[in-house]
Order: structure tokens, then sequence, then C-alpha cells
């Protein structure tokens, strides 16, 4: 068995380079390198006016946004969001999150490993 315990700083932040991505960072938490079989855990920072790319992934995502302020963008339209708030983003949806706020927004991503991790 294993227990882990670091900050969320202890972990390597990388640039997200996906195309149509913008002032984006990523910190994996929980993965591949320890062993998670079911779940990844990761962290990202949207800088000010920044943006993930609008795209979409054959599995859901559960968000939880750690700090700031600003849109989550679908083929629905757009929905506000707010530190604290919690964010589900269906299998297949297209999804892009803006920081609309003045400050650095952060927030928690978990998706299912995929199929072939950790074995």
């Amino acid at each position: 068995m294993t227990v882990k315990v670091q900050p969320i700083e202890g972990h390597e932040q990388s640039e997200v380079r996906m195309e149509g991505a913008a002032g984006v960072k990523m910190r994996m938490l929980i993965g591949p390198g320890d062993g998670a079989k079911n779940f990844h855990m990761r962290h990202f920072e949207i800088d000010v006016g920044g943006n993930t790319p609008f795209h979409q992934h054959d599995f859901e995502h559960e968000v939880l946004i750690l700090t700031g302020s600003g849109v989550v963008r679908s083929e629905e339209g757009d929905r506000s969001f707010n530190a604290g708030d919690v964010i589900f983003v269906s299998s297949d949806e297209k999804h892009q999150f803006v920081n609309t706020g003045n400050s650095s927004c952060s927030f928690i991503c978990l998706i299912p490993a995929p199929r072939d991790c950790c074995t």
C-alpha cells in the first residue's frame, strides 16, 4: 500500500501545448507514476485572458475550481464559474475553460486513467 502526501507546488508544472491553448499550465498530481490505475488528478492554472483549447474527449471530467473565475464553453453555450464551483463535463462534450477574471484561475481536474495505464 502507498500513501502519498505532497503539496501541489511539489509537482512539476509544464505549459499546455495543445493547439488552441493560451496561458495554461498543468501539473499531474496523481497519475501513472504513482501507479494510479483508476483515476488521474491534474492541477491547471490559466493566466488572465488565457484559455484551454476548445476540444473533446471520450471520457468525462470532474472539475473543482480553486481560485479565480471564468466561463466554461460548450456547444450548449457559456456557463460562468467562480472559486468553489464544481463542474461536470460529460464524455464527448466539446469544452473550453476561459479565464475572464482579473487574477489567475486554478482548478483540479479528475479523469479516468487510460485503459492501458499502469499495467
